[in-house]
């Protein structure tokens, strides 16, 4: 698909790109190719892209000074899902085994040490055989006498298990075209733009349709820039925020007022997302991007509601276990419906006073990141005959949630002549969010959170690298608190939020210029301080001519990778039988292990630590 492209735009050169004559309408655009090898996986990416964009200036109509379109067309197939699909596709997965420290040692999947035949316990395998699975986390560690769980991993059109409807339920298809689906994530934007003047001189500028409302100034991680959810199975946190922003239909209004007595700028921004409710792209289990590998945690536990499933070293903290369906896992999931109370707004003040820029902002949204909530009323108690269907505290059987999140914050940028810099700073206070907790009966608690951002930029002569052209050094500390946070150590194991109280994120980029700007090295580096784990990412982008463009790169991750953390399976949720004394008895806890919870101390950096990659990337422009 790619060379038959580029074929066609070097033939055509820049025919392909239009201007009208009265230089109203514009389409230009560009076909990519992007193939990623990752270490002792094989291919990890085959991305082909095309991105068209156009625009269209109608001019004044009517009341309107200016009115005009923009729209942006992208179509992507990832041969990952073909060329490697032992590892990403139909064939991926196989038969696992599951830990049992206390009993045979290791045991088939479905063939428990605890299984059909001990009171309640076994599953159909028939059902719910042993193929096409992978453990939870096998990439970056082994079970280590921790919790293990087994996680489908082929397109959901191939092995159905562990998928949520409308949420993580990928066919082929959807992961090899992922703009093509009932979305229409194939229209990056879709906007009419209309300006307004009024008698004041200030003027109105709207904006309806489909877009992005970018309200950071951040790279990799997001403070302010929360409006759009955000695709992080395209590539994790890696790729530009334009790229990977999922575009939302959305009503803006911006009242600009210019210059003022007390201001040299000042704006008002009103913005509706009046979108259907839609969360971050996480990744599903087996594919090659899943953000903190969260989506296989997230289907092997569905699998374990719907079908039953093996857990390793649970019975007694050492056995591994069969549950039947119906008493762990993930039930259901409540993704809000559409209605005016489910919309989403926001207002921004900006403006600029004496060369310092600022925004102030305020937002209520769904969070875009799910809770997972013990508050199932229906589970199933294997230790008894009867087949119950009632609540038990402490039970790891959840339901989803994406509960309602309020945003205040504001930023700052501003440049210091004397030291050639410029600075930027974003921070966000929320209420609303949930983070897991096994302190509490329900598993889950709220908390606010204080995020921040500083940002350094400073052009930087490196004279024994190029003594002609400066280098852009660009620095940023990310900082978060959860204000609320839960902890304690009990018999040497920490439980509570497994979420850091207070972690910071630091990155640099140093980015250099040569041959008339048309080679450009540069180093990405970041790092997370209580996880341990750091990513640097070198890379060199060649133009070769005006449109075509290559980059080649690395990935590589360094530092800590698992983290350990209360796992509750010593909750006793099921007393006499899991335990003497009350469900979540402190006094009992004495088992940690890497998996589920262990991922949150982790982080994005730790829990891709096995990720390492070469990349190449080639862009025809046009």
């Amino acid at each position: 698909m790619l060379a038959a492209a580029i074929a066609a735009c070097l033939s055509g050169g820049q025919a392909l790109a239009y201007t009208s004559e009265d230089g109203s309408t514009q389409v230009n655009g560009f076909v990519e190719n992007a193939t990623y090898s990752r270490r002792n996986v094989g291919l990890s990416k085959m991305r082909n892209t095309v991105l068209i964009e156009g625009s269209k200036d109608y001019g004044e109509q009517g009341a309107f000074s200016n009115v005009s379109f923009v729209g942006a067309f992208r179509a992507t197939y990832d041969g990952v899902y073909d060329l490697n699909d032992d590892e990403f596709g139909e064939n991926a997965g196989g038969a696992i085994n599951m830990q049992s420290v206390g009993g045979a040692g290791t045991t088939a999947w479905g063939q428990s040490d605890i299984s059909t035949g001990v009171l309640g316990f076994g599953f159909d395998t028939t059902e719910n055989p042993n193929e096409g699975m992978v453990n939870l986390g096998h990439a970056l560690h082994d079970t280590d006498g921790g919790v293990g769980l087994g996680v489908p991993v082929r397109p959901c059109d191939v092995d159905s298990r562990g998928c949520i409807d409308d949420y993580l339920d990928f066919d082929e298809s959807d992961l090899k075209y992922p703009e093509f689906n009932d979305r229409l994530d194939f229209l990056r934007e879709a906007y009419l733009d209309a300006t307004l003047p009024t008698e004041s001189a200030a003027t109105w500028n709207f904006r309806l349709g489909r877009q992005q409302v970018v309200w950071g100034r951040t790279d990799l991680f997001r403070v302010l820039d929360v409006i759009n959810p955000v695709d992080y199975s395209r590539h994790n946190i890696y790729d530009e925020l334009e790229d990977i922003r999922i575009p939302m239909w959305m009503a803006t209004g911006e009242y600009r007022m210019g210059a003022t007595e007390t201001f040299d700028d000042l704006n008002m921004q009103f913005v509706w997302n009046f979108d259907k409710f839609r969360p971050n792209s996480l990744g599903q289990g087996g594919t090659p991007y899943a953000i903190l590998d969260a989506g296989s945690f997230f289907r092997a536990m569905k699998n374990c509601w719907d079908n039953g499933c093996s857990v390793s070293n649970f019975a007694g903290g050492a056995l591994s276990t069969d549950f039947p369906k119906h008493v762990i896992g993930i039930r259901d999931v409540h993704l809000p419906d559409w209605s005016l109370s489910n919309s989403q707004f926001g207002l921004k003040l900006e403006g600029d006073y004496q060369g310092v820029g600022f925004s102030l902002n305020a937002l209520t949204y769904r969070s875009q990141l799910p809770s997972l909530r013990a508050v199932v009323d229906n589970a199933d108690n294997p230790f008894t005959p009867e087949i119950e269907s009632q609540s038990y505290d402490y039970l790891i059987a959840f339901d989803m949630y994406f509960p309602r999140v309020n945003l205040i914050g504001g930023s700052l940028d501003f440049y210091v002549d004397d030291i050639k810099s410029v600075f930027r700073v974003e921070a966000a206070y929320t209420d609303g969010e949930e983070f897991a907790n096994t302190l509490r009966p329900e598993l889950y608690s709220e908390s606010d959170v204080f995020r921040y951002v500083i940002g350094w930029d400073r052009p930087t002569f490196i004279p024994f690298l190029n003594e002609k052209r400066a280098f852009l050094i660009s620095a940023q500390l990310f900082g978060e608190y959860l204000v609320d946070h839960e902890r304690e150590t009990v018999n040497g194991i920490e439980a509570g939020n497994p979420n850091w109280e207070i972690n910071h994120v630091g990155t640099l980029l140093v980015k250099g210029w040569y041959q008339n700007d048309r080679v450009s090295p540069q180093v990405i580096m970041a790092h997370d301080f209580k996880a341990h784990a750091s990513v640097i990412a070198p890379s060199i982008d060649w133009l070769i001519s005006d449109n075509l463009r290559l980059t080649v790169g690395a990935n590589v991750k360094v530092g800590d990778g698992e983290q350990e953390f209360d796992d509750c399976r010593a909750c006793n949720p099921f007393p006499p039988f899991t335990g003497d004394g009350e469900p979540g008895d402190t006094a009992l806890r004495n088992l940690a292990g890497y998996e589920p919870l262990g991922r949150f101390r982790s982080g994005p950096i730790g829990m891709a630590q096995a990720e390492d990659e070469f990349q190449i990337t080639l862009r025809y422009r046009f």
